[in-house]
């Protein structure tokens, strides 16, 4: 096995690495032995769970992460092909550490892995994820045995947890006043086309599949519905078909991203304001005071969620763009529901992780039990105008921030520094305006999302921003 350095593509949150000129059988080996080390035996399992998705490496990848795992004396339960929350799910509802092998949206020549404490618990740079690397990587070198002499390995076993899944996730969403619905569903060739039909059977909806072949070459498009291109095909199939709505899965299937019965993408601050609603509904039907629920969402969502929350009486808590604060500040509030604007939606009922199936059910109840069509049922909570991610490359990070603050200065504008800076009109009688212009964690850019009343004025105000940036 050839060295190579594992910092270069163990980042962050998770292991995302080309194959195998990054990551092959020997290093998901030291990986799971040293998740062994660090997670599992300080943690007390005596069991790690492991799933994978449809890239052709992610079989043989497991695989040896299991034989790493097995190495220190614990027993591994492979649960094969699934979606990242289905990794979720087994680890939460078995109360297992487990490793998912995907590499998400990226590109086929990647695989990766997304490892967990039991119940779900993220496993990030600050929470196993440095050491992790640091006994992977001496390992590799061959200065540090795979596992311990004279331990008996673990075995190595398999089950098939995707109809336990499916009826967990159907436990949580009221799905018995759904009226006849066509719906369009592409998994762009990811895990979607596995786990759509295991969820969706026997609901009265006329599924119209795209790209449901589990083909991690992706010959179709790439499974990243974040990017505008790879909706093209769902906008044009729900036209085609006068379908209700679209469905779209990321690759691993744990983002759904939602069309209109018109083909308009419906964004992903509007889903996180109907979740929120349904969720804050739900509780309170369960007898919870609206005080007592909290719904988080971050910098970069829609002013409309917040004014959402606050109009049913809950409370309503900004994180920092990314999983793991997301995750830590709803187990923190015992928040009820998280939302971001990149998709991901998170659940305490699912053990506080992200899972794009349920917020499909979520969609597909509220839209199925009254008559209006998704475009004006959503109306409500789409108010404001926005941007959208506005990437520009700047020589200088923080001189550029800075021109923005002097910016924000010269006209009074609020600033707070949660997550980057967020600057926002408070000049009477003027339309509301705001953005967020944050750094890159891994390239010298500054992003930009700017929200205003109207699209003439969130115009200007993205106008003059990108021009102090870019100066």
């Amino acid at each position: 096995m050839t060295t190579r350095t594992l910092s270069d593509f163990i980042k962050a949150y998770d292991v995302r690495g080309l194959v195998p000129e990054q990551l092959d059988a020997g290093v998901a080996r030291a990986i799971g032995s040293a998740f062994a080390t660090v997670v599992a035996i300080p943690d007390g399992a005596a069991t790690v769970v492991v799933g994978y998705d449809m890239r052709p490496s992610s079989p043989e990848l497991s695989e040896a992460f299991a034989q790493g795992v097995a190495a220190h004396g614990l027993d591994v339960v492979i649960i094969g092909l699934c979606s990242t929350d289905g990794l979720y799910f087994a680890s939460g509802s078995l109360d297992l550490p487990g490793a998912m092998f995907t590499a998400s949206h990226n590109p086929a020549a990647y695989n990766g892995i997304k490892l967990c404490r039991a119940g779900a618990r993220p496993v990030g740079q600050d929470s196993g994820l440095a050491q992790i690397t640091r006994i992977a990587q001496e390992i590799v070198d061959g200065t540090r045995p795979l596992a311990p002499e004279g331990v008996a390995p673990g075995a190595i076993g398999t089950r098939d947890t995707l109809g336990e899944y499916a009826a967990f996730l159907r436990s949580l969403v009221d799905v018995s006043r759904i009226r006849p619905l066509k719906v369009v569903v592409d998994a762009g060739n990811g895990m979607g086309g596995y786990t759509v039909p295991a969820v969706l059977s026997g609901l009265p909806l006329e599924v119209v599949p795209l790209y449901f072949e589990l083909d991690g070459t992706f010959p179709n498009h790439e499974a990243n519905p974040l990017d505008p291109a790879n909706l093209a095909d769902l906008q044009r199939a729900v036209a085609e078909h006068g379908a209700d709505l679209g469905l779209a899965f990321d690759g691993d299937a744990d983002r759904c991203f939602v069309v209109d019965e018109r083909g308009e993408p419906v964004s992903a601050s509007v889903i996180t304001a109907l979740v929120a609603a349904r969720e804050i509904g739900r509780a309170v039907a369960a007898g919870a005071d609206p005080a007592d629920i909290t719904i988080v969402y971050n910098v970069i969502s829609s002013h409309g969620v917040r004014e959402v929350i606050a109009e049913l009486g809950a409370q309503g808590l900004r994180t920092r763009v990314g999983h793991s604060f997301i995750k830590a500040e709803m187990a923190a509030h015992d928040a009820v529901f998280g939302g971001e604007h990149s998709a991901h939606y998170y659940y305490r009922d699912f053990w506080f992780a992200d899972t794009g199936m349920l917020s499909a059910l979520h969609v597909l109840a509220a839209l199925g039990s009254q008559d209006k069509p998704l475009s004006q049922m959503v109306a409500p909570y789409d108010r404001y105008c926005a941007s959208g991610e506005i990437n520009s490359t700047v020589s200088d990070v923080a001189a550029a921030t800075a021109r923005v603050l002097s910016w924000a200065a010269a006209r009074d504008a609020e600033v707070d520094h949660l997550d980057g800076i967020t600057v926002g009109n408070r000049a009477p009688g003027t339309p509301m305006w705001w953005f967020n212009l944050r750094p890159s964690n891994t390239e010298p850019l500054l992003r930009l999302n700017v929200e205003a009343a109207d699209e003439a004025t969130m115009a200007a105000v993205r106008d003059e921003v990108l021009a102090v940036v870019r100066a």
